[in-house]
C-alpha cells in the first residue's frame, strides 16, 4: 500500500490527482480518488498503472466520468 500512496502523491504533484484517500463506510472501508485527465482512456491508464491494482490482490476500481466538474484552486 505504500507504493499505492506514493503513486497517488506523485500524480497529485503532476496535477493529475485532485484528491484521494480512504472512505469510512459502515459496510466496509474503501478508497476514492478524483483525477483530472483528458479522456476516459487516460483515466483507465491511470488506474491500471496503480501499484495496488497491478499487484493482483483482487482489488478493483470503477471509473466514473464527471464531464462538467469545477475545480477551485486556492
Amino acid at each position: 500500500m505504500g507504493r499505492h500512496v506514493a503513486y497517488w502523491r506523485s500524480m497529485m504533484s503532476q496535477g493529475k490527482a485532485v484528491a484521494f484517500g480512504p472512505v469510512s463506510d459502515p459496510a466496509g472501508t474503501y478508497g476514492i480518488g478524483i483525477i483530472q485527465v483528458e479522456d476516459e482512456g487516460e483515466g483507465r491508464s491511470f488506474m491500471e498503472n496503480d501499484p495496488a491494482i497491478r499487484a493482483g490482490f483482487g482489488l478493483r476500481y470503477e471509473l466514473r466520468l464527471m464531464p462538467h466538474g469545477v475545480i477551485i484552486r486556492t
